[in-house]
């Protein structure tokens, strides 16, 4: 085998990135009270760096991500929907 092919195929895994994980979460966001109230949570999410897909649930209450954990985590996005004016929690977490 060519040497520096070798040298490649061995160092190759120690500089190359871990690969992200897709995760999904629901968030509740009680405090949605008018149809137009998802619009706003849904755009507060979709501009986190990471979300793939933010679904946005009225009837529900409730906001389903699905994101690069590489990029954001769930503090952000929490953190998104508060700032849009709609605090948001895991759903069913503790409280």
């Amino acid at each position: 085998m060519n040497k520096s092919i070798w040298l490649a195929a061995v160092l190759a895994p120690l500089f190359t990135p871990a690969l992200a994980a897709q995760q999904t979460v629901t968030l509740a966001v009680p405090g949605m009270s008018c149809a137009a109230c998802p619009i706003t949570v849904k755009k507060a999410l979709s501009k986190v760096e990471g979300v793939g897909k933010a679904e946005v649930d009225y009837e529900n209450r409730q906001a389903t991500v699905t994101f690069d954990d590489a990029k954001t985590d769930v503090a952000k996005l929490t953190r998104a929907t508060a700032d849009a004016g709609y605090p948001s929690s895991v759903k069913g977490a503790n409280r």
